[in-house]
């Protein structure tokens, strides 16, 4: 978020009490502001907030029009929208649907309310957030025998990893964002995205949610 500006969101929920929850927290926040809610996908794919909001919260199992078909139409509409998945669902084939179709962020909904927060700042600073529950999933998804985007090409550039390269990918694993990342380790958040982009870079990987999924999948570089 820019000065002070508020981030402006639709949660998108079919669970009234959750959904209602949400909108409190996030509205009790100075740097979200929820223009809407709704129960139902295609009315608010109906509405003019897929073009003028800049976050979605989204569940994947609603009775009209499941998540996963609403994010594909919202990818239509407007690719630029991030949309996090907030679901009940610990099921690695869906997380792996919603990553794969766009989804900025995968949180599990028994996530606690500054863990929600924090992993939406992280959407909102260009990363995808996904909890360390979801890393696990996505994980086992990988172990299956699927991939994301990228495989490691060269293994013997895991022993090119600096120390604090391996600390920064095992906290990425466990599903912190740079902000905490850096809090944990005492350095600056610059100094954070500098160990991420040469991680993606020595690893060949496309994002930080491939390197923590990778690394979690393949029990690969341990910190000393």
């Amino acid at each position: 978020m820019i000065g002070h500006e508020t981030t402006k969101v639709v949660v998108l929920d079919d669970h009234p009490l959750f959904r209602r929850g949400l909108v409190e927290l996030l509205n009790s926040h100075p740097d979200f502001q929820v223009m809407a809610d709704y129960d139902d996908g295609f009315e608010f794919l109906k509405s003019p907030y897929p073009t003028q909001i800049d976050l979605l919260l989204l569940d994947l199992h609603m009775p009209k029009i499941s998540g996963i078909d609403t994010l594909k139409k919202v990818r239509a509409l407007q690719n630029q929208l991030k949309v996090v998945i907030i679901t009940a669902s610990e099921d690695s084939s869906e997380l792996f649907e919603a990553i794969t179709l766009g989804a900025n962020g995968y949180l599990l909904k028994d996530s606690s309310p500054d863990a929600i927060l924090s992993q939406l700042g992280t959407v909102l600073q260009g990363d995808i957030a996904i909890d360390a529950t979801g890393v696990t999933m996505l994980a086992k998804h990988i172990s299956e025998g699927n991939n994301i985007s990228a495989h490691v090409s060269h293994e013997d550039d895991a022993f090119e990893l600096t120390e604090r390269e391996k600390q920064t990918l095992q906290l990425i694993t466990q599903g912190m964002s740079n902000k905490l990342i850096a809090r944990e380790l005492g350095i600056s958040d610059g100094t954070v995205k500098v160990y991420v982009k040469n991680l993606l870079r020595k690893l060949n990987l496309g994002s930080r949610l491939e390197l923590a999924a990778w690394t979690h999948a393949s029990h690969n570089f341990q910190s000393e």
